[in-house]
């Protein structure tokens, strides 16, 4: 009996000794510290699976929100003169339109080199004489930039339905074939060019159809549509001439068609 008391109080002797050691406790505060951050690293490694699949997913759906938003049609678009400030411009030039009086015809004749042509465009020039902001009437994309020295430089930018509109004598461009512009955006400044020298600094300003040009005066503030719908209106009181309207129009085809007195006349110095 004596023996083994003394074989428990030597090992209990010894316990005591172990834990008054400095560096027991210490060892088992950071070996318990170790433990439990292992603990909340694999908790947390864990957790970060569940979320990086919940952000995959969101991302999916993120992805679909950052879609580009439709553009605006430019059809909707109301046709603005190619001027910043339209009260300080003034019209140098106008279209030649054929159903005008002779004087506005006249007036609208552009003589180059001995040359008379109509003219297919507005002219516009500030009061003061002096450079002004060129803005596109509509928005679109530019097709054509061309450094012209006769025509003082060209842009032409394409919209909806065969419409271009066209700027002339223009310098310092600030777009370049391929560019999308906004209506109203600054394409260039005002200039000059030797076709049309003594209009001074200007911009020419032309809208075409399919090619062909149109009075821009008639579809200022008004929706792009309205120049497809009159276009079209046009071809189609052109298909549906009356023969009465074709002969006034075209009188040589009334020479060539013999009337029927004419014919019977023929008819009767053939037999006799």
């Amino acid at each position: 009996m004596r023996e083994e008391e003394n074989k428990r109080s030597s090992q209990g002797s010894s316990v005591k000794r172990f834990f008054k050691k400095r560096w027991v406790f210490p060892a088992i505060y950071i070996a318990s510290a170790a433990i439990i951050l292992t603990g909340v690293l694999w908790f947390q490694g864990s957790d970060n699976a569940t979320d990086k699949y919940d952000y995959e997913s969101s991302d999916l759906t993120g992805k679909k929100n950052d879609a580009p938003a439709l553009e605006v049609n430019s059809s909707l678009e109301n046709l603005k003169m190619p001027v910043k400030n339209p009260l300080e411009a003034t019209v140098k030039m106008e279209f030649y339109d054929d159903n005008a009086s002779q004087e506005k015809q006249e007036a609208a004749i552009v003589v180059y080199n001995n040359n008379y042509e109509p003219h297919t465009g507005i002219d516009f020039t500030s009061k003061d004489g002096e450079t002004f902001d060129v803005v596109s009437a509509l928005s679109g994309k530019v097709t054509r930039v061309e450094e012209d020295a006769l025509l003082g430089n060209v842009i032409e930018i394409e919209h909806d339905k065969g419409i271009i509109t066209k700027y002339q004598s223009v310098k310092d461009i600030k777009v370049k074939v391929g560019d999308k512009v906004k209506q109203g955006q600054v394409l260039a400044m005002a200039g000059q060019s030797l076709y049309q020298e003594e209009a001074g600094t200007h911009v020419h300003f032309e809208v075409r159809k399919d090619g062909i040009p149109v009075n821009p005066t008639e579809f200022f503030n008004k929706p792009v549509s309205d120049l497809q719908e009159e276009t079209t209106a046009d071809e189609n009181t052109d298909n549906k001439k009356s023969p009465k309207q074709q002969m006034i129009e075209d009188p040589a085809s009334d020479e060539s068609t013999p009337s029927k007195d004419e014919s019977s006349e023929s008819t009767d110095k053939s037999n006799s």
